[in-house]
């Protein structure tokens, strides 16, 4: 016998956890399947930014996460003797105006447990081998511990089994990109020395990068790059010895580690597909696109394709909307994922500069440009993905712009949303609002008056901005959505 399912997920870190958790929000029945034994123990992925905070928020389970994690509320950059600048995060523009540091095995924990309570359990120790998209389907094949197999048959397939992923692999789609040819350390444990403790603390040392990041309180990750690769092997992990040295060596406060968690060495690859799916397969996460972890946006992102593609899913699959709308997955989201890879790579460039009179000048203008809050700004939106929009979007539609946010950007306050429908969210002369959520009853309902008319897509982005005389390009707009 074949078992049916409406979604396949192939992978259960943050990303399949949190594309799992929304579709069993939504109703959707979903399989997510993991070739590990257990969750990571690892912390790996260390902060939830702002936005990512919102759409937890938005869905109704971002509080285990404020309860597990810790605010950090900026970072102070120093080269090795003086704090050349601080960045703030107290001035962004959401209702988490900060980063919340929490160890990657806390996030998949909640996240789990969470999908749990939905009724919907990890099937560990079983692998994807193999999937055919026939059209109507895709048939995939499930290798379990056991060794053996079982065939099922799923509407969608979406991969979200990272760097090596078996889905893009099986899709024939090029991971294109580079690996850097630099050894990097990651320490994770116990410091004393650091203060203050709620901000990150970078050190751009004229031998390499020395960067802390909180963890929870006493506890702090170290990366340190050590500058070009001497061969093309695996660099050792360190000793605590080595990663002390470091410390010792790059900072000007007498720091010290103990009671080390985690000792690894790595380097950065950055790699991005083209597309994000084809035909019902699609790709989240590092399946798609892996960075330089500086900023720490990896996770983040991913677990944003998640949220992205989720409502469109679920939409599809319950008739309201037309297949063509998981069109706008990929067109966003690539978008996304290639902003993401440059700003990351202009962080890690910056960090990593080697030459003394260009050190020199990037910390002259750090700390120039530091001292204007516009600047201050525009750093922590972009940490915080606050900024991220889809203008060009085939989603995002403007007969004339009206107050607040344009088409494709996010709308900053909590939405007044049913938690279980994926709907937009119709602003506007309550008349107008109340017209539309007649005539579509399955895809819009009424949000607060205002003066402007837009409907504000389920995951909290504008979708059509005018002005209550467009009810008739809003109409259009909903019916070319509509199934």
């Amino acid at each position: 016998m074949v078992d049916k399912t409406s979604v396949l997920i192939a992978g259960a870190g943050p990303v399949g956890l949190t594309l799992a958790n929304e579709l069993a929000r939504f109703g959707i029945a979903v399989r997510i399947v993991d070739p590990a034994p257990a969750r990571t123990d690892k912390s790996k992925a260390l902060v939830l930014w702002s936005r990512s905070l919102e759409l937890l928020d938005q869905a109704g389970y971002v509080e285990p996460f404020l309860a597990a994690g810790m605010p950090a509320h900026g970072a102070q950059l120093s080269d090795g003797k003086n704090v050349v600048a601080r960045v703030t995060l107290d001035g962004i523009k959401s209702r988490y105006a900060y980063a919340l540091m929490i160890p990657q095995s806390d996030t998949e924990r909640i996240l789990e447990e969470t999908l749990e309570g939905r009724g919907v359990k990890v099937e560990r120790t079983v692998a994807l081998e193999s999937f055919r998209d026939h059209g109507d389907g895709v048939r995939a094949v499930l290798k379990k511990a056991d060794g053996t197999s079982e065939s099922v048959e799923a509407d969608w397939l979406v991969g979200c089994d990272g760097a090596h992923s078996t889905v893009r692999h099986g899709l024939g789609l090029s991971f294109e990109g580079t690996t850097q040819q630099s050894d990097w350390y990651l320490a994770d444990g116990h410091c004393t020395g650091l203060e203050p403790h709620d901000v990150m603390h970078i050190y751009w040392h004229r031998d390499g990068i020395l960067a802390f990041f909180p963890i929870t309180e006493g506890r702090w990750r170290v990366i340190a790059d050590l500058g070009p690769a001497k061969d093309a092997g695996r660099h050792a992990d360190p000793t605590l010895e080595e990663v002390q040295a470091l410390l010792t060596h790059r900072s000007s406060q007498p720091i010290v580690m103990t009671d080390a968690y985690w000792l690894a060495a790595f380097r950065i690859n950055e790699r991005k597909v083209a597309h994000y799916g084809t035909g019902r397969t699609f790709l989240a996460g590092d399946a798609a696109h892996i960075h330089s972890p500086a900023g720490g946006q990896g996770m983040n992102t991913g677990m944003q394709d998640a949220f992205n593609l989720a409502w469109k899913l679920a939409l599809v699959i319950q008739g309201v909307c037309k297949p063509s709308l998981l069109d706008s997955f990929s067109v966003e989201r690539s978008a996304v994922g290639d902003m993401v890879l440059r700003n990351a790579e202009r962080l890690t460039d910056a960090a990593i500069m080697r030459n003394p009179i260009a050190q020199g000048l990037r910390n002259a203008v750090a700390a120039f440009a530091m001292g204007f809050p516009m600047i201050q700004e525009r750093a922590a939106n972009m940490l915080s993905e606050t900024d991220i929009a889809y203008p060009d979007s085939p989603l995002s539609r403007t007969a004339r712009h009206g107050d607040g946010p344009r088409a494709g950007m996010r709308w900053p306050d909590r939405l007044p949303m049913d938690s279980a429908k994926p709907q937009f969210l119709a602003v506007g002369p309550s008349g107008v609002v109340a017209e539309l959520a007649r005539q579509f009853p399955t895809l819009v309902r009424m949000g607060p008056e205002a003066a402007a008319l837009k409907l504000i897509r389920p995951d909290g982005y504008v979708g059509f901005d005018g002005s209550p005389t467009d009810r008739a390009e809003a109409e259009t707009y909903l019916r070319e959505l509509a199934g």
